[in-house]
């Protein structure tokens, strides 16, 4: 590991990252300042915060920067999509600040810097990147999992990263090589939790490092799977057309309440039409009662191999 000043440079979601905070969870690259896409750093934000809040607020957004606070854990400034600033508040909490910095912040810079970003899991098949996505607790990293356990690889987990080539093709940016699973699916999987680190707080769910079945390269956006619990007894399929696939992109879109705030109404319009006109878009109903991921990966299969027969 190469630092400068106790600086450390690292890949995600295709960006070279800067930071003072360790980031067990990223991928360490070589060290060029001189291609720096996003920098961290630690800073005193409490008279920043009070010049820009209200008593009441614990959040601030323009089109320049996106600012807000956790209680008793952190400040954090997001600016540019280029900068992230943390302020930490009373005791330096480093696993809560790693994941809002991978998560709700990671999630601003995206949309600052013009990336869509959803919330789920994409997996790769066949040199094609499918998404995974629905409401926080749907089973999108445990689905993702059964795809991995089946030898297909990981692109992303918890934030999808879109953006558009020339020809206006969507692609899925690469994140980090981690899942979150909480310890029933590790049960079913049959994955011992005894060398894995618990994330913070929820001391049954765990990080689970993705070596060797992390696709590192962005792929092209084939497909994307909404992830729903019901209370019926079976799996069930059906594809989801008309406007319902706009409100699906937006209801799924990583911290929403961000859009219009930034700005991004007509950016998020636009994008979302682009996805539309290119894919196929379901809606995956799970059972609420019995483990299903296995039959899931079937389902989605079977789906992705009838569209390319067409």
């Amino acid at each position: 590991m190469e630092t400068v000043a106790n600086e450390v440079i690292y890949k995600a979601f295709g960006f070279s990252v800067r930071s003072k905070i360790s980031f067990p969870e990223l991928l360490i690259v070589e060290n060029n300042s001189d291609s720096i896409d996003i920098e961290i750093e630690l800073k005193d934000l409490s008279n920043l915060w009070l010049e820009l809040s209200d008593s009441k607020s614990t959040l601030v957004m323009n089109e320049m920067l996106v600012m807000f606070k956790v209680a008793d854990t952190a400040i954090f400034l997001i600016e540019k999509g280029k900068r992230i600033t943390v302020s930490p508040i009373n005791q330096y909490k480093e696993d809560i600040i790693r994941l809002y910095l991978l998560g709700s912040c990671m999630g601003a810079v995206l949309m600052q810097r013009g990336i869509l970003p959803l919330h789920g899991s994409a997996v790769a098949i066949n040199g094609k990147a499918y998404a995974i996505i629905g409401d926080s607790g749907a089973g999108k990293s445990t689905l993702a999992s059964a795809f991995l356990h089946k030898g297909y690889q990981l692109l992303t987990d918890d934030v999808i990263g879109i953006y558009f080539t020339k020809e206006n093709e969507p692609m899925v940016i690469p994140s980090y090589p981690q899942q979150k699973l909480w310890q029933n699916s590790l049960d079913e999987f049959g994955i011992n939790n005894r060398e894995l680190r618990p994330i913070y707080q929820r001391e049954t769910k765990f990080a689970i490092p993705i070596k060797n079945q992390f696709s590192s390269i962005p792929l092209p956006l084939s497909g994307l799977f909404e992830l729903v619990i019901t209370e019926k007894e079976d799996v069930e399929l059906k594809q989801i057309e008309g406007l319902y696939r706009l409100q699906t992109l937006l209801i799924h879109t990583y911290r929403n309440l961000l859009i219009k705030n930034l700005g991004l109404t007509n950016w998020h319009f636009t994008n979302s039409t682009k996805i539309v006109n290119q894919i196929n878009m379901y809606q995956l109903q799970r059972p609420k009662k019995k483990f299903t991921a296995n039959e899931l990966v079937l389902q989605i299969l079977s789906c992705i191999k009838k569209e390319n027969e067409r």
